[in-house]
């Protein structure tokens, strides 16, 4: 069984636009990659991947990078992430 943060459960799926980029991060992505694929601006996919990262819910991989971040999300959120999708 997964253990997660309730609080961080409930903020992720309170939120139309984390769904679903939650929902699109089935592996590394930048965030064009996620805006393509959920129709969000990429101002919206963008600050919810900031605030994932704020939380621990996903990591950039590539930080020194200016343009085309990688982020992806944490291994105990990428658990999540399929229950979400069920």
């Amino acid at each position: 069984m997964v253990k997660i943060n309730l609080k961080d459960w409930s903020w992720v799926v309170r939120g139309k636009q984390r769904r679903a980029v939650i929902k699109y991060m089935d592996k590394a992505k930048i965030p064009t990659e996620i805006k393509e694929e959920s129709g969000l601006s990429l101002n919206h996919v963008s600050r919810v991947l900031r605030e994932f990262e704020k939380k621990g819910l996903a990591k950039c991989i590539t930080p020194k990078e200016k343009v085309g971040r990688l982020y992806k999300l944490t291994q105990r959120w990428g658990r999540v992430r399929r229950l979400l999708k069920e």
